[in-house]
């Protein structure tokens, strides 16, 4: 799409008149209608009010010019998995599981190549092209070669210690000892709470991302464990074999 249909399409379906949404960017409706027209486009500042107003990037809104790639993992970036600043502002240089609401998720390029490993062999890759390609491509993307830079001299990864020792010390029956969570998206995870009824309310916002793992049982059996955690909760459930009969066994708020 055009970069002109793209702004009325969002302007339209955000149910915004253009003197409506010219008072919410500082511009004249003049400068509104100029963009649906196709004359001018909006200016860099005006750019960034529109992205976090739509809640969209800035090359969504220029028409996907360019095809944006994760400058942490190299996955290539669509706008459903855009990761976002503490405000809501969408962050075009990562996807939301190696920047979460303003973190950095990974300080260890090896941590990160065991996640991806995984998922790349599923789109083909033997365990050990997957390996080398990270191994090259890695060093190449911009979190890391500005790492000294861009960390936060491990205050993340002392959260995820944090989080770790809280959840082994629950001490839930059956489930082994955690030593990793990943970033995990909402979306991506489907779990809801059931009520009585049979009605079940979604947990997760699809837009925010959490902390998790999933763990097989320690001594056999056909139940498994799923750990969720942030900043304000640490949820754990079991389910059985791909997925079934799901069961909350602990909600804590911290």
């Amino acid at each position: 799409m055009e970069p002109k249909d793209v702004l009325l399409e969002l302007r339209t379906r955000n149910g915004l008149s253009q003197d409506e949404l010219a008072e919410k960017v500082f511009v004249t409706r003049q400068a509104v209608s100029r963009w649906e027209n196709g004359e001018t486009v909006p200016g860099t500042e005006t750019l960034k009010l529109l992205s976090k107003l739509y809640g969209v990037s800035i090359n969504t809104l220029l028409g996907s010019p360019r095809q944006l790639f994760c400058q942490c993992c190299g996955m290539p970036l669509e706008e459903e998995i855009i990761s976002r600043e503490k405000d809501g502002t969408p962050n075009e240089e990562y996807c939301k599981w190696c920047y979460a609401d303003g973190t950095y998720t990974y300080s260890d390029m090896d941590d990160l190549i065991r996640v991806c490993v995984p998922h790349m062999m599923q789109e083909g890759f033997t365990e050990e092209q997957a390996r080398e390609f990270m191994k090259k491509r890695l060093p190449e993307l911009d979190y890391w070669k500005r790492y000294e830079e861009l960390s936060d001299d491990g205050q993340f990864e002392a959260f995820k210690r944090q989080l770790i020792a809280e959840i082994n010390a629950l001490g839930i029956e059956g489930m082994p000892k955690l030593d990793k969570l990943n970033a995990l998206v909402g979306s991506y995870v489907n779990l809801a709470y059931p009520l009585p009824g049979g009605a079940a309310v979604k947990f997760l916002d699809d837009r925010k991302t959490y902390l998790g793992n999933q763990l097989e049982p320690e001594f056999g059996g056909d139940r498994c464990f799923g750990v969720l955690a942030n900043m304000d909760f640490i949820l754990v459930c079991t389910y059985g074999e791909g997925g079934a009969d799901p069961e909350l066994v602990l909600y804590k708020k911290r």
